[in-house]
């Protein structure tokens, strides 16, 4: 079975930035476009990010320019840079692959409060 670790998380001020990573396992990575995806208290999950197998990145509206998304094929990883964090951007993090979703992950929480 496919296995997702989410780290990264934590507590942050208005402004700040994390760096959330996602390590992958039982699965051929550089194979499956991957997406970071989140779920805020009473709302849905959602799809932030995603970049495929060539490196092309997609982003919610909400996040653009402020959230980067990369992956490393070697160590079957992917990371999201997030910046300029806003109290809205709190949520449990998850690493999925779009196009075929897995078994989800823990994920990592991200709380952003002054």
């Amino acid at each position: 079975q496919v296995q997702f670790v989410e780290s990264g998380g934590g507590l942050v001020q208005p402004g700040g930035s994390l760096t959330l990573s996602c390590a992958a396992s039982r699965i051929i990575f550089s194979s499956y476009t991957m997406g970071w995806y989140r779920q805020a208290p009473g709302k849905q999950r959602e799809l932030v990010a995603s970049i495929t197998t060539g490196g092309y990145a997609v982003y919610a509206d909400s996040v653009k320019g402020r959230f980067t998304i990369s992956r490393d094929n070697a160590k079957e990883t992917a990371t999201l840079q997030m910046n300029i964090l806003k109290p809205e951007d709190t949520a449990v993090y998850y690493c999925n692959t779009p196009k075929i979703i897995q078994s989800w992950g823990q994920g990592t929480q991200v709380a952003v409060s002054s």
